[in-house]
C-alpha cells in the first residue's frame, strides 16, 4: 500500500480520534449492548438494533483511521527546505488575479483538508497547480467556473 502524506498536526488529530475511540466510544457502545441486551427478547429490540450498528460504525472508524496512521508518511513542515518551492505541508500566501483578494493556504493530505481554515488537500485542483511553483509565478487553476489565475506571494514552512 502507498504512502499517504500526513501533517504533524494531522496525525496527532487521527491519532487524538483513535484514542477518543477506543477509550471512550467503544465503552460507551458496549455498555449500550448490554443494557439493551437487559430488555429480554432481542428480536425486536430497537435500542439492541442501534447500540449494534453503533458497534459497526466505531469499529469501523477504529480500522479506518489505524489503517490511515499505519500507511502516513508524516511530514513536518518546519524541517522542510524546499528553497522557496511550493510543497506538501508549505503554507503559501497568494493573491487571485482576477479579484485581487489575497488567501493563504497550506497544503495537507485528504483528511486535513478544510478549506475554511485554509487547507487544501494535494489532491485538490489548486493545490495540483501550485505545487512546484515559487514565490512571484502564477499558476493557473482550472476551476468549475473557467481558468482562474494565483500570482504566489510568499511560501512558508510552518
Amino acid at each position: 500500500m502507498t504512502k499517504t502524506p500526513l501533517t504533524v498536526n494531522g496525525a496527532e488529530k487521527l491519532a487524538a480520534e483513535l484514542r477518543h475511540l477506543k477509550t471512550v466510544e467503544r465503552p460507551r457502545t458496549i455498555a449500550a449492548i448490554a443494557e439493551a441486551r437487559s430488555h429480554g427478547d432481542l428480536s425486536e429490540n430497537a435500542e439492541y438494533d442501534a447500540a449494534k450498528e453503533r458497534q459497526g460504525f466505531v469499529e469501523g472508524r477504529i480500522q479506518e483511521v489505524e489503517s490511515k496512521l499505519a500507511n502516513a508518511q508524516i511530514i513536518d513542515p518546519k524541517l522542510l527546505d524546499a528553497d522557496g518551492r511550493c510543497v506538501f505541508g508549505a503554507t503559501l500566501d497568494l493573491d487571485d488575479q482576477e479579484t485581487g483578494a489575497r488567501v493563504s493556504y497550506q497544503i495537507v493530505g485528504e483528511d486535513e483538508a478544510d478549506i475554511k481554515a485554509g487547507k487544501i488537500s494535494i489532491n485538490s485542483p489548486i493545490a495540483r497547480a501550485l505545487i512546484g511553483k515559487f514565490a512571484g509565478d502564477i499558476a493557473e487553476v482550472q476551476a468549475p467556473g473557467g481558468v482562474r489565475e494565483y500570482e504566489i506571494i510568499a511560501v512558508r514552512y510552518e
